[in-house]
């Protein structure tokens, strides 16, 4: 299945998330199909960009948002 979550990047304490489309079965930080945005919750207040359109296209092809993922799209106004 293939599922819409965050990959974390960045420093130890200072975390930097990017919102990637991956097989469900491939490890957080591991091989990606698409990066459709970015997440830092270290700013205040937090930066949040998503392509809104790739994010629609791969929910409406099947993919799964995490829950988080699904906060994250909603405050973006991209679901």
């Amino acid at each position: 299945m293939v599922k819409i979550r965050l990959k974390r990047m960045g420093a130890k304490k200072n975390p930097f998330y990017r919102i990637v489309v991956a097989d469900s079965r491939v490890a957080r930080d591991g091989k990606t199909i698409e990066e459709i945005g970015y997440y830092d919750p270290t700013k205040d207040p937090s930066v949040i960009k998503v392509d809104a359109e790739a994010a629609k296209k791969w929910i409406s092809s099947g993919a799964q948002p995490t829950d988080t993922v699904r906060g994250i799209l909603k405050k973006a106004g991209a679901i």
